[in-house]
């Protein structure tokens, strides 16, 4: 199937074209990430390229091939595992430091120090965005932004522009924090 189809509702901003298109195309790039799987968070990966295709799906101009975008995103993930792997390689080792037990719902995450300056950035977040991504990230795609809207009394476009603002306030805290972000 040519997952194209859904390019020009994603373009224009159309939520269901985008969950139709993740849908058939979160498979494939997960198995891109194959490769990567014993150096790299390949979920936060995966996560973090269908945010950056929906953000910049409208750079994407089909080429004649099917699946352009979706090839676009697979080399989007390729290059954020790429990225992470060189980053870990210039940091010097972090000493250890012993993490309390997570609670068994909490996923781990492979780097102890990351996790800590991640949840610290997120804490750092005004009311509303923090409720807005937090929404997002917790139902990991299983409602829709006008579902989540509606369950925070927002407007679908204040939640995406919450959304927004709090991926650009972490992307700032973790740079402040010497971590790279793209």
């Amino acid at each position: 199937m040519n997952l194209d189809e859904y390019l020009p509702g994603i373009v224009a901003g159309g939520q269901d074209s985008f969950a139709r298109w993740m849908a058939g195309a979160e498979r494939p790039i997960r198995e891109s990430l194959r490769r990567f799987a014993a150096s790299v968070d390949t979920e936060a990966a995966v996560q973090e390229t269908l945010l950056r295709v929906w953000l910049v799906a409208r750079r994407c101009h089909p080429d004649g091939q099917p699946n352009s975008l979706l090839r676009f995103a697979i080399g989007i993930a390729r290059n954020l595992a790429l990225s992470e792997i060189r980053r870990r390689r210039r940091e010097e080792p972090i000493a250890d430091v012993p993490e309390p037990p997570a609670p068994f719902s909490e996923p781990a995450l492979p780097d102890p120090a990351l996790r800590k300056i991640i949840k610290r950035c997120l804490d750092k977040l005004p009311p509303k965005p923090a409720a807005a991504l937090r929404a997002r990230i917790e139902s990991a795609g299983a409602q829709p932004d006008s579902r989540l809207a509606d369950g925070l009394g927002m407007r679908p476009n204040t939640l995406l522009q919450n959304i927004t603002r709090a991926r650009r306030l972490v992307a700032q805290c973790l740079q402040q924090a010497g971590i790279e972000v793209h």
